[in-house]
């Protein structure tokens, strides 16, 4: 049984936990709802001593803040050190000035700050902040952390599963799979309705949709419309939709712009918009022949499937659905996203395609992904054969086992592995 008002842990914790001790400021950023607060709020209540919590949503605090932010941490500040937390600092303006000041005249003072647009962060605070800050990233739930949440046991399973799968890129055997199908329907319930945190602490498949499409309309209404100021709300919407549809597809700009009959420089604004609030990723292509390899157009994904099926009002089960291929290759990029591998994708210009590259050290790790078991495609055997790599990946929904091409081995990973 879900826990409504149980605050579950995030993977970033661990690392945050190291520099509680550090000078430097602590930044999150990440999308609206993903759970930047209650994070700031969880290390806040974690610690003894003088603290404080300022919620910069409130406009009084707020223009203090701006005007004079010495007197924030004067009102605050009693004899020692204290942790100041500042939520939303997007929403001050000059805040990376702001930032400077405190940190430099208070050396006693260890702020933690969130923030909701990439973008606002590194035009207004970064610039100000070299040496003075860690940045982190979050995003909604990965597989893990939805595990994590609905069943402690299959996620410590989960976690055996994944380390032998990143074995398996250095050449080890991969363990074989357990408990399949209780994988499979906690994978297909992800990919249906992603990860923000609010979502996965209900059951109910209608109020699941209902925190989706209001999360939508927040974003819609708060970060495009009021932060942005963006006016032709329509066409920002329609080419949101468009995107959605176009999941995990290439990206042309110039197809865009003629479809929604908006001008080019219009789209890349939008699209720059949707990249730097954490709504989508743009994914290059990896290559190594100037004639052959396509070197510019970037593909298209989601960072949360729950808010991209929300964009096309679409909640149909997996099973029943036409686009559950590219809801896959989805899936496969949003966990890979956020590991430590650096990741492209291959194309050449005979459109011969791999999903992913997987690029570690000097190694290169092919990644294909398929609904069902079959065998590699032609591309798959042209990039084994041009780039000679020792491991190859074949992730599918359910199946488990290994080939050879060549030198190369293949495995074939379930995608609940990543």
């Amino acid at each position: 049984m879900l826990e409504k008002n149980k605050i579950y842990r995030r993977k970033i914790e661990d690392e945050l936990a190291k520099l509680l001790d550090r000078r430097e400021l602590i930044g999150i950023k990440g999308a609206r709802q993903v759970g930047k607060t209650t994070l700031l709020k969880k290390i806040y209540d974690g610690i003894r001593g003088q603290k404080s919590f300022v919620n910069l949503d409130l406009i009084d605090i707020r223009r203090a803040m701006e005007e004079n932010p010495l007197d924030i941490v004067t009102r605050y500040k009693k004899e020692g050190k204290l942790f100041l937390f500042l939520d939303e600092i997007q929403r001050v303006k000059n805040a990376g000035e702001v930032l400077k000041i405190i940190y430099d005249e208070f050396p006693d003072v260890k702020i933690f700050f969130s923030g909701s647009s990439s973008l606002e962060l590194k035009e207004n605070i970064l610039p100000f902040m070299v040496g003075r800050a860690f940045i982190f990233e979050l995003f909604s739930f990965d597989f893990e952390e939805f595990l994590m949440a609905r069943d402690e046991g299959l996620a410590r399973i989960f976690r055996e599963k994944n380390e032998s799968f990143k074995k398996a890129m250095d050449g080890d055997e991969p363990q074989p799979p357990s408990f399949q199908q209780e994988f499979l329907s906690l994978l297909k319930e992800y990919l249906i309705f992603g990860g923000y945190p609010e979502v996965i602490k209900t059951d109910s498949r209608e109020i699941k949709e209902l925190i989706l499409k209001n999360i939508y309309s927040l974003y819609i209404e708060k970060d495009v419309t009021a932060h942005f100021g963006i006016k032709e709300i329509a066409k920002f919407e329609d080419l949101l939709r468009m995107l959605a549809f176009r999941n995990a597809s290439m990206l042309s700009i110039s197809s865009l712009s003629s479809s929604l009959k908006i001008s080019f420089q219009k789209v890349e604004e939008y699209l720059a918009i949707l990249r730097h609030t954490y709504i989508i990723h743009l994914l290059r292509p990896f290559y190594r022949n100037m004639v052959t390899e396509l070197r510019k157009a970037p593909k298209i994904y989601f960072l949360d499937l729950g808010l991209r099926n929300a964009i096309l009002n679409n909640f149909t089960k997996f099973d029943y659905r036409a686009d559950n291929g590219g809801l896959l290759e989805n899936f496969v990029f949003r966990e890979l996203f956020t590991s430590d591998y650096s990741i492209k994708y291959w194309r050449t210009t005979g459109k011969a395609e791999i999903d992913f590259i997987l690029m570690k050290n000097e190694d290169l790790i092919p990644i294909e992904v398929k609904l069902t078991e079959t065998k590699p495609g032609k591309a798959f055997y042209s990039f084994i054969n041009t780039y000679k790599p020792d491991v190859a990946i074949m992730v599918t929904l359910n199946d488990f086992g290994k080939d050879k091409i060549n030198s190369c081995t293949v495995y074939k990973i379930p995608a609940y592995y990543l």
